[in-house]
């Protein structure tokens, strides 16, 4: 081979290959050609145009769904900063999660807003977060949270104002863990939480207060039955047997 066959191949220059179109692209493309042609049948492109808008919703879905893998591959469990003197349990406060999370959730294009109305539920507030992300979807999260301003004791210890500011303030602290999916408690555990088995979820523990509260059931009773420390720790095996022992007592009335 001369010199100069040598040098010629050298400088072929190999192009990557292009990357795969969206199902949104591909009816982009054709509803583009479909639009340069005169005779074409104007219903037809309507429904053409109406699959476009379908797919591109459901490409912006699965770049908000990727994203959020993503993020909550960044995020590990937040340490509890804050103690609840009613239920003995700790908790981490909405400042503790949003100083953790935020940083994760809008580095991968995601940002939050939350709102309320009405709730179907007597003496509650539904609060709503709308999670959007920079792709242009947007998925909306809610959770009903009582308002009554009563305490573990079933006596009031709230103002109505105050009740409606602190279901507010709850909702937005549940919701933001539901969202991500976060855990709450201590990474070092000294082996208890593996010994034990899982604890039961946020949402679980909001039920099984709620149930406390409705039957008047003592706190040192209760943790004192399932050997734990407070009622955040009942492992999620004993989740189904202490809902219906509560609610035994509750139709009961005792």
């Amino acid at each position: 081979m001369s010199a100069l066959a040598k040098t010629k191949k050298s400088e072929v220059t190999v192009l990557p290959a292009p990357a795969p179109m969206t199902e949104a692209e591909r009816y982009s493309a054709i509803v583009t050609r479909a639009m340069s042609d005169p005779n074409v049948d104007m219903d037809k492109l309507e429904r053409l145009c109406a699959l476009m808008e379908k797919a591109t919703e459901r490409d912006k879905e699965a770049e908000f769904n990727a994203a959020l893998r993503k993020a909550q591959s960044q995020m590990g469990r937040v340490s509890a900063d804050a103690t609840n003197p009613q239920t003995r349990s700790k908790y981490a406060t909405y400042a503790k999660l949003d100083s953790v999370l935020r940083p994760i959730y809008t580095n991968e294009g995601f940002s939050l807003s939350f709102n309320t109305e009405p709730s179907p539920m007597a003496d509650h507030v539904r609060v709503l977060a709308y999670v959007s992300h920079s792709a242009g979807h947007t998925r909306k999260y809610t959770v009903d949270m009582p308002n009554d301003g009563m305490g573990a004791k079933g006596n009031a210890v709230m103002t109505k104002t105050h009740a409606m500011g602190a279901a507010q303030s709850y909702g937005m602290r549940y919701l933001l863990k539901m969202v991500f999916n976060v855990a709450v408690g201590e990474n070092d555990d000294d082996g208890n939480a593996a010994s034990a088995g899982p604890v039961i979820s946020d949402e679980q523990l909001s039920e099984i207060q709620t149930l406390i509260v409705q039957t008047d059931t003592k706190i040192e009773r209760f943790t004192k039955a399932y050997k734990i420390a407070s009622v955040d720790q009942l492992p999620a095996a004993k989740f189904d047997d202490a809902v219906a022992k509560l609610r035994m007592k509750l139709e009961q009335g005792l």
